[in-house]
């Protein structure tokens, strides 16, 4: 049952499993459709370093991307940057960059800053970031092998070479945030802006 109330489903500009699940839990009525754009490009040329503007800036420009092509639509993007400390992380790309993510992770706290942006008809209505700290475990190099083999590709599929949602949860003894902040889409935030908008009927 949705208790979605807009004229049109909302529209996700995202690929993202987690994002997906996030949107339907909550009973929203929505379409993903997949932004294409070129994100090192556009932090580069930003001049940005903070990694909670990035953050913001990427998921404001998958909404743009998508709501320049689907008119009267409200389009949902979001972004999640990793650092630890002033080092920002992406997504490894391969088993060898995983294992390096995680001796560089294991035994410290690293922030995840999660956007989200809503655009309509080419304009920006709703932007927020939230962060959450991350602390992982002490890892041997025994260890982070175990984990590797056991997750398999899946560890090149999220920044930090993790899923807090699977095998990646052992990894960790410590976090501060909640836990749609870690999936990559603040909801709480989300919600309250649609439901300001008279767009969802709880």
């Amino acid at each position: 049952m949705t208790i979605w109330r807009g004229k049109h489903p909302l529209v996700l500009a995202s690929q993202s499993r987690a994002r997906q699940m996030l949107l339907g839990n909550a009973g929203l009525a929505f379409q993903a459709v997949p932004a294409d754009v070129d994100e090192r490009a556009i932090q580069q040329k930003s001049g940005l370093l903070k990694p909670g503007e990035i953050a913001a800036l990427l998921a404001q420009e998958k909404a743009l991307s998508i709501s320049a092509t689907m008119p009267d639509r409200h389009v949902i993007g979001a972004d999640q940057t990793l650092a630890l400390g002033q080092c920002m992380f992406s997504k490894p790309e391969g088993r060898a960059e995983a294992a390096e993510q995680l001796r560089a992770l294991a035994g410290n706290t690293h922030e995840l800053h999660s956007a989200v942006a809503v655009a309509r008809d080419g304009k920006i209505l709703f932007s927020g970031v939230e962060v959450a700290r991350m602390t992982m475990r002490l890892l041997t190099a025994e260890e982070i092998d175990g984990y590797l083999d056991s997750a398999g590709e899946a560890v090149t599929a999220s920044v930090g070479a993790y899923q807090l949602e699977g095998l990646g949860v052992h990894l960790f003894e410590r976090i501060e945030g909640d836990h749609f902040t870690i999936l990559g889409l603040p909801l709480l935030p989300l919600l309250a802006f649609l439901r300001g908008q008279g767009l969802v009927g709880v």
